[in-house]
């Protein structure tokens, strides 16, 4: 291990946007990080496109734009390593960076956050829902076509003060950045897999470093849980076969018992009203070939169809 990664050496600087659900993941990474190794870690915050467009991000199809500028700064050599929401992050592997680790997942599931401590079949037909995810929308929209989705953009306090001031009914966000930024006490209804299955890596993080930086890549190591990396592995191979990216109506959840990976996932019609829903198990040591099996599998039964044709 270099210097540089000693205890009491110079802190690791760690680039994170700077969003509150951002630095408190980011900053449970670096204790962590320095719980197990010793490492000092310091933050550094970084503006992403993400953060400042104007535009819906589902129309920038999403991928990257919260990843992009964090990663030139690793390229660049001014940032030591990242952390990425991993369901943010583009299928495709990065030319000079690693995934070190993926830490241990938080919950995976989507959360509602009505007026009036409303579950989603008491909301009244009409109801303004707000969402930023065609995946959100589509899932929804087959329980209650009768709710109306309104695309929203912001942080979760925005998009929680729009249900507080009345301008929309209810919300539906992530119930892991709920927990980290401490508001869970206005979820009204954890929405279960069988209704509302989550974006591909949704609750889990991604921590990035360059790949020719090997001590690095080792130490950052120590946070790495394996049985997550295998689930979220399986549900991104899903997204990069169905050549989908993070922004489309695209769901998949993996879970491991008794030495298998089970892998469920769900292309949805943005309206609600088709769906190519499948599930596949396979050895935990397969987590690829199981994702790449059940998306070859899909597209058979017309899934390209239910995204508008592969987007690329």
């Amino acid at each position: 291990m270099s210097p540089t990664h000693r205890p009491g050496g110079p802190p690791l600087r760690l680039g994170t946007r700077r969003s509150l659900m951002a630095t408190t993941q980011s900053q449970a990474v670096a204790d962590a990080l320095t719980e197990r190794t010793g490492a000092a870690v310091e933050l550094v915050g970084v503006t992403t496109y993400g953060d400042v467009t104007t535009t819906h991000l589902a129309q920038l199809g999403g991928t990257g734009v919260f990843v992009s500028a964090l990663r030139d700064k690793l390229l660049a050599d001014e940032i030591d390593f990242a952390v990425h929401s991993l369901k943010d992050l583009p299928t495709a592997a990065p030319e000079g960076l690693a995934l070190a680790a993926v830490p241990a997942r938080d919950d995976h599931r989507d959360a509602l956050c009505a007026r009036g401590g409303a579950d989603l079949t008491a909301l009244p037909p009409g109801a303004r829902v707000g969402t930023g995810a065609p995946r959100r929308v589509a899932q929804l929209a087959a329980i209650r076509p009768d709710l109306a989705y309104v695309p929203i953009r912001g942080n979760a306090d925005t998009r929680l003060g729009k249900v507080a001031s009345g301008e929309l009914d209810a919300v539906v966000l992530a119930h892991a950045g709920l927990r980290r930024i401490g508001r869970l006490a206005e979820v009204t209804e954890v929405l279960d897999d069988d209704r509302m299955l989550p974006a591909p890596g949704q609750g889990a993080l991604a921590v990035e470093c360059r790949a020719d930086r090997p001590d690095l890549v080792e130490l950052l190591g120590a946070l790495d849980d394996p049985a997550t990396r295998r689930a979220v592995t399986a549900e991104r191979t899903v997204l990069a076969v169905l050549e989908a990216g993070c922004s489309a109506p695209v769901g998949a959840y993996a879970s491991e018992s008794g030495g298998r990976l089970d892998l469920r996932a769900a292309v949805i019609a943005v309206d609600g009203t088709d769906r190519v829903r499948m599930e596949m198990s396979a050895d935990v040591g397969s987590a690829a070939e199981l994702g790449r099996a059940l998306a070859e599998r899909m597209l058979e039964r017309g899934a390209d169809a239910l995204m508008g044709g592969k987007p690329r």
